[in-house]
């Protein structure tokens, strides 16, 4: 999973909206670089590996599945860099999908984000800390669940409080996660086993790969890029700036990645891989002993609390923006005068997130649930998005188009094509946590059919 930030609404009516605050332009290539290397590599790149390798068929196949992962990353990546210097804004992907589909697909866009991408993405952070967290303190079966919840509960708080983590917090704590990543380099490629390690996948003794969840695993770990659309206004020199960040981004995080799976597989084998449940910390363990799991296991459990945190604050503000924007559900748009926080927007956030936590220990596989919870109305908005893009240049033909996408349509259409494929492996081969996350969808999609039609106005 991927430390991917929930922005605010970008129409939202704010009390200062009327001043209309403008960004600058500030950020170059290598600070926009750092920031989409700081929000995709997160967590999940310490627990998603042990179930590509379960289900992967051989390690070149798993090996092969992170290659992909990064092209398709990269084709999307290049159709969001036009979209971002065509139409720099803050919203994001809400705003191009208010501009290419009007303001009710644009509705259930922010319904998705109020009960199923941010909450997900929240309880899922929680499973990361409690199955780290156990390796240190085991507190029984339910010992993930329970750290999972006590965690969402304990920050929740602490964002009502008003309390948030200052920026030199994140930033140290990002580079211990960055650093926890280069540490499983080195030593898992330093080392020198005693006898090959097994090379059949724990899942599957017939060798076949089932590539649907493979990349479902793979493309969560490789999550967030699409968040830097949202500084597209605040980037600096010609309007390929972005699209030049986000290709060799991208490049940097596919060759990491390939490092840490080589390093994964040189200790503990694909089977020893697709058996656990804290591959990090068993592969610290084979190599340096209990006092390497330990190591590795804090670094990875700090690395999903900052994250926990970042996305609790974050993702309060969107739905407060969503309760502003939308009277029906205006309660969520409760701004505490003393304290500072939207206080609604966070408790109904932290509840969202602990029935998904007791989704997630109903199903005894609380990961893996939050991944099938999210990923179907994540890849349905992402073939939407790509889909905005051919609409918005029949629509906006006129428009400056800094920068274009390479081998149009081509690379857009590859781009819905393999989007659309993970959408249908998400529902094709997931289970409880995909039904429950279309149902939820789905009663958005009730509420959208509620809201009158129209489109936004062009921005300025």
């Amino acid at each position: 999973m991927s430390n991917a930030l929930p922005a605010s609404n970008p129409h939202a009516s704010t009390p200062d909206a009327a001043a209309k605050p403008t960004s600058r332009p500030l950020l170059g290539t290598l600070d926009i670089m750092a920031l989409v290397v700081g929000i995709v590599i997160g967590a999940g790149i310490f627990s998603a590996p042990s179930l590509v390798a379960m289900h992967a068929g051989s390690p070149s196949a798993m090996m092969m599945a992170w290659i992909v992962g990064g092209l398709i990353s990269v084709a999307g990546a290049l159709c969001y860099a036009e979209l971002a210097s065509t139409y720099p804004h803050a919203g994001g992907d809400y705003h191009y999908l208010r501009r290419a589909f009007g303001t009710r697909l644009s509705f259930l866009f922010a319904w998705a984000r109020l009960t199923v991408i941010p909450t997900g993405s929240i309880a899922l952070l929680g499973y990361i800390f409690g199955d780290y967290a156990s390796q240190i303190v085991y507190l029984g079966p339910a010992s993930p669940a329970i750290y999972a919840a006590a965690i969402i509960i304990v920050l929740t708080v602490v964002n009502v409080a008003g309390l948030s983590t200052g920026k030199w917090t994140q930033n140290l704590l990002t580079a211990l996660e960055v650093g926890g990543v280069l540490l499983i380099i080195a030593v898992g490629l330093l080392y020198v086993p005693e006898t090959a390690p097994a090379a059949a996948p724990a899942a599957s003794s017939s060798g076949v790969a089932n590539w649907g969840l493979v990349l479902i695993f793979v493309m969560l770990t490789y999550g967030g890029w699409n968040e830097a659309a949202y500084i597209s206004a605040e980037a600096s020199g010609s309007g390929r700036t972005l699209p030049r960040a986000l290709f060799w981004s991208l490049a940097l995080i596919t060759l990491l990645y390939l490092l840490v799976n080589l390093a994964y597989l040189n200790v503990l084998g694909q089977e020893g891989m697709g058996a656990s449940s804290a591959v990090a910390a068993d592969m610290m363990r084979r190599a340096l002993g209990e006092s390497g799991a330990q190591l590795i296991a804090l670094l990875i459990a700090i690395s999903a609390l900052t994250s926990a945190n970042a996305t609790i604050l974050t993702a309060s503000r969107t739905t407060y923006a969503f309760g502003q924007d939308t009277p029906a559900f205006s309660m969520l748009a409760k701004w505490h005068p003393q304290w500072n926080t939207p206080v609604n927007a966070l408790w109904v956030q932290a509840a969202i997130s602990l029935a998904l936590v007791a989704l997630g220990a109903f199903t005894r596989s609380g990961f893996a649930t939050m991944v099938e919870y999210t990923a179907p109305v994540f890849w349905l908005f992402f073939v939407l998005s790509g889909l905005a893009l051919f609409v918005l240049r029949r629509k906006d033909p006129g428009a400056h188009r800094p920068f274009r996408v390479p081998l149009y349509p081509l690379t857009p259409l590859l781009f819905i094509a393999t989007s659309g494929y993970l959408l249908y492996a998400s529902l094709r081969h997931t289970g409880i946590g995909a039904l429950v996350g279309i149902a939820v969808l789905g009663v958005g999609a009730l509420l959208m059919l509620a809201q009158p039609r129209g489109s936004t106005p062009p921005a300025s």
